[in-house]
């Protein structure tokens, strides 16, 4: 134990100094929005397939990405395959959908729910009320109980439910969240 010592970083009081050499400042980016002074941590493109970013704050990307076409000029195949992809490679993009970054209806829900809704015959600002009433009206006309020994309704009915469920759940976290 000779060559051991005890650390002078420990407990209180503080017996080493409080010198600057330790800590540096960090350098802050703002956001590049016009009056806005909040830190700007992400990135975004200035123009398609262009290497210079800007820098928002979350609000702003929200903002900015909104009205991005992620997908334009391309056909539907590639669509889907870069749909496919994105949704297979990117479960950062579905977990940040809690940040709250805007409300239903301007570009904040995802490809799941805009599949829900148009299988409920519903527009992509359509309310949690109107939501309710559609699925109700088309369960009814292929309830299982309505229709019995109807396989192709019976699968109608899930799908219908489905659909339901995951706008359902959707709507919960938008009222927890907020």
């Amino acid at each position: 134990m000779s060559g051991s010592r005890r650390s002078n970083d420990w407990g209180f009081p503080r017996w080493r100094s409080y010198d600057a050499t330790d800590r540096q400042a960090t350098t802050v980016r703002e956001c590049d929005r016009h009056g806005c002074s909040e830190k700007g941590d992400c990135p975004a493109p200035k123009a398609p397939n262009s290497p210079d970013r800007w820098y928002f704050c979350q609000r702003h990307a929200a903002e900015y990405n909104s009205k991005w076409d992620y997908f334009e000029g391309l056909d539907k195949a590639e669509k889907a395959a870069r749909a496919k992809a994105e949704q297979s490679e990117n479960a950062g993009y579905a977990e940040a959908q809690h940040y709250g970054w805007s409300g239903s209806g301007d570009g904040s829900r995802t490809a799941d729910e805009m599949r829900a809704l148009e299988i409920l015959g519903l527009e992509a600002d359509a309310e949690f009320d109107a939501i309710k009433k559609a699925f109700r009206m088309k369960a009814k006309e292929v309830h299982p109980d309505v229709k019995p020994g109807d396989a192709e309704a019976a699968q109608e009915f899930q799908k219908i439910q489905l659909s339901y469920n995951v706008l359902k759940s959707a709507e919960e976290r938008r009222f927890w969240k907020g």
